[in-house]
């Protein structure tokens, strides 16, 4: 019908106006790829997730004790379906390099098994587009179609001069390998220690908001998400940032010489920073970001020396376990009073740090 993956509701709903829609589950989403991956990395403890369906599994090591290649896909595969259902299929793509096994997992879908190797890379690379390569969307089609390039085969009959001329010389040599079927990255293990260097928060607002009240508010419950995540990881941060987007755009951050977890004590930087006095001057607002930097965990921090920022901080996990227990928002700060409830998902998938960690422990 013309739809295709990726497009916006706009243009879906423009070529097809009687399309039905259903809301996302994020934290269904979520669960599902954590037992997907729960189940390959039986198979390879050598596993690096790609995206939210997808993954790489050095089977190099492995493969062998499960009878061969083929015997492996075979068993993960009657795995998944036995444990996840009929409903969740696996297209699998096998080759000696990270960029052909993800293209050859697209080419045979759904539940397809597609093997490229050395010696029937070149019949592959004839019969397939340009966008089967990952990294080569419509834009650099297009381009390369201007260039006499039709297939992946042509691209080799380019000289890289010419793709450095056209593209740079970062995208001339990637294109360039893919050319040549070359590509040395190997699968980085999502188990390895992840550095949380800061924490954040992006949100849209529904409309052009005007309401001076409802953009504090929101301002407000955003540092509240980027602290309660900042407790999770058991850290804090003496360095607070904003940034507001509308008729024109606003933003900085602020640096103390002290450390905070609370979403109120963040608003309380911002505010007596003088950040916050852009809402006075706006128009406008639509968007909304807001972060945390300079994270120390908490076991480096110097403990204070009076007993109420211990009860202060005692209270705070009170609160949180609460919120935990019967859901997002259940306790909230009067300021907050009436104001809608944000629903806190993640930018993008494993955007959020905290589910990274979370996948991590699977490893």
């Amino acid at each position: 019908m013309g739809v295709k993956g990726g497009s916006s509701y706009y243009i879906a709903r423009k070529v097809c106006p009687q399309i039905i829609t259903t809301p996302a589950n994020f934290v269904r989403y979520f669960e599902i790829s954590k037992q997907f991956v729960k189940i390959c990395r039986l198979y390879s403890p050598y596993l690096e997730v790609f995206s939210i369906d997808e993954l790489f599994l050095d089977i190099t090591s492995t493969q062998k004790l499960f009878g061969g290649t083929t015997s492996l896909i075979r068993r993960l595969k009657d795995h998944i379906r036995k444990q996840m259902g009929n409903i969740i299929t696996v297209s699998v793509g096998v080759s000696h390099n990270k960029m052909l096994a993800k293209m050859a997992s697209g080419l045979e879908k759904p539940n397809g098994v597609t093997y490229i190797t050395k010696d029937n890379v070149d019949s592959v690379f004839a019969k397939s587009s340009l966008t089967d390569v990952c990294g080569i969307g419509f834009r650099i089609e297009k381009r390369l179609h201007m260039l006499g390039v039709k297939n992946l085969l042509d691209l080799r009959t380019i000289p890289f001069k010419a793709l450095e001329a056209e593209f740079g010389p970062h995208e001339a040599t990637f294109l360039h390998n893919v050319a040549f079927a070359r590509d040395d990255a190997e699968v980085v293990s999502f188990g390895n220690r992840i550095e949380t260097k800061s924490v954040g928060r992006n949100y849209c607002l529904p409309k052009n908001e005007t309401n001076k009240r409802v953009i504090l508010q929101t301002i407000f419950e955003l540092l509240e998400e980027v602290s309660i995540k900042l407790r999770k990881l058991h850290k804090k941060s003496r360095s607070i940032g904003v940034y507001l987007h509308g008729d024109m755009s606003y933003g900085g951050h602020k640096t103390m010489d002290f450390y905070v977890d609370s979403g109120k004590d963040m608003f309380d930087v911002l505010k007596q920073s003088g950040l916050l006095r852009c809402v006075g001057n706006a128009q406008y607002i639509r968007q909304i970001s807001v972060w945390a930097g300079y994270l120390k965990d908490n076991d480096a921090l110097t403990l204070s020396l009076f007993d109420q920022a211990g009860k202060k901080e005692d209270l705070q996990l009170a609160l949180d376990h609460i919120n935990e227990t019967f859901g997002d928002h259940t306790i909230r700060n009067g300021f907050l009073l009436y104001s809608d409830k944000l629903t806190t998902v993640p930018n993008g998938f494993l955007a959020d740090r905290l589910n990274r960690i979370e996948l991590a422990k699977l490893y």
